[in-house]
């Protein structure tokens, strides 16, 4: 069994972005600059718009965070999407989710100039992803692929199990899966109503966990040299933590790990990768690489 490191992959990715960055700089180009729209003070959020900032500095980038309170109606949000659309400094930005109730997230990501969304959510990045022309990807699905190019992990061919279908992972993890210049795998989609979902999961080369279910994915799902990459970001109790918290898998790693070729742990894996993903989006949407 092997390791997947993310940390030490996003370590790697982040200090080629910063000198490719000092580079534009030298030749008198523009700094790459990444805004997020933060709204409420939720924990985990909080902590990854923290992360965000922290890339951002050790990649060269600018850097905004711009907080409002949970109670922030719809329509300043909106505006505030709006006038980043119109900052020509600004190259990329996002809007941290989840959002409050009142606020329809979709209607805040519509809002998005699709030359701008980094996070890669808006229906013009989904339906150029899904037909294999340049856009911004998701960030999760593109630290996944990078982190299984990176560890040479075969796809070609390979049957592959994503459980989950959220727009954010599920869906577009798959298309990449699917597609010939990406992983060129045979892919099947697994949620909580599918059938015999143990069945599927014995018979993949290949199972990408974003279900959200801690330790959902156990020792008799997985077959023998399986490749796991596991997305679950689970808060659990942990009373021996400072934080009193823990975050968990929703692979029951100690388990499954043994029988596996490749695999993923949490923290350590896919996360770092999500934030290295943002870098290299914003990177190239300073780059206008994108733009038609």
């Amino acid at each position: 069994m092997q390791l997947i490191d993310g940390k030490a992959t996003a370590t790697a990715i982040k200090a080629d972005i910063a000198e490719e960055v000092d580079k534009i700089l030298s030749a008198g180009g523009k700094q790459p600059h990444l805004a997020a729209i933060l709204v409420g003070h939720d924990g985990g959020s909080e902590t990854y718009v923290r992360n965000k900032v922290i890339a951002c500095e050790q990649c060269g980038f600018k850097s905004t965070l711009i907080r409002f309170e949970n109670d922030v109606t719809e329509k300043e949000l909106l505006a505030c999407v709006d006038r980043l659309n119109k900052d020509t400094d600004v190259d990329g930005f996002i809007v941290q989710l989840p959002l409050p109730q009142h606020i329809d997230e979709q209607k805040v990501i519509m809002a998005i100039d699709y030359r701008k969304d980094v996070d890669g959510f808006h229906p013009i990045n989904v339906g150029r992803m899904a037909i294999g022309l340049p856009c911004f990807i998701s960030a999760t699905p593109l630290g996944i692929i990078t982190l299984l190019q990176h560890y040479h992990i075969e796809t070609s061919g390979k049957k592959c199990v994503v459980l989950g279908r959220s727009n954010i992972v599920g869906k577009p993890m798959a298309q990449l899966m699917m597609q010939k210049n990406f992983g060129d795998a045979t892919v099947t989609v697994c949620h909580s109503h599918s059938k015999d979902l143990k069945k599927e999961c014995r018979e993949a080369d290949i199972i990408i966990a974003a279900i959200g279910h801690p330790d959902f994915v156990t020792e008799d799902m997985v077959k023998s040299d399986a490749v796991i990459i596991d997305v679950g970001t689970t808060r659990v109790p942990d009373a021996t933590r400072k934080s009193g918290f823990r975050l968990n898998g929703d692979v029951k790693f100690d388990e499954v790990a043994p029988k596996c070729s490749f695999i993923t742990p949490v923290p350590g894996g896919v996360g770092p990768m999500t934030i290295c993903s943002l870098m290299k989006n914003t990177l190239a949407a300073s780059k206008k690489e994108y733009y038609i």
